[in-house]
């Protein structure tokens, strides 16, 4: 089955981040689609329970930076940035300057994810 686009998390496997609570590259042997996107994982048991309830796992507002949500602006998220929030996976913009976490982390989160929430719900 060949892909062509990249897999989500640049490949990262989206149940690692709850499981381990860090970001595991999977492997594209173990790979599921959904809404459209591609995602690896690091062994089939993962891939299973993913495809068993794949919205508990993939990143809130389509893998894009959350504090740039926040701000009404889409930015790309670094997938080894990220927070789990209310049980979701939160990705943030890292670059040489800007550490988008370190700027949401200095807000009210709860704000920050009632701006967020809004911003993409009028986004769709």
């Amino acid at each position: 089955m060949t892909q062509n686009h990249s897999p989500e998390l640049q490949g990262h496997c989206p149940v690692a981040y709850f499981a381990l609570n860090q970001p595991m590259k999977g492997d594209s042997r173990f790979s599921s689609t959904h809404d459209g996107k591609v995602y690896h994982f690091v062994n089939e048991e993962v891939k299973q329970e993913f495809d068993r309830n794949p919205d508990k796992y993939v990143p809130a507002y389509g893998g894009l930076c959350a504090f740039g949500m926040s701000i009404d602006k889409e930015f790309e998220a670094c997938p080894t940035n990220f927070k789990i929030i209310n049980g979701k996976l939160h990705l943030f913009l890292k670059n040489d300057d800007t550490d988008a976490l370190e700027l949401w982390n200095k807000e009210n989160e709860a704000k920050c994810l009632a701006n967020a929430d809004k911003h993409w719900s009028a986004r769709r």
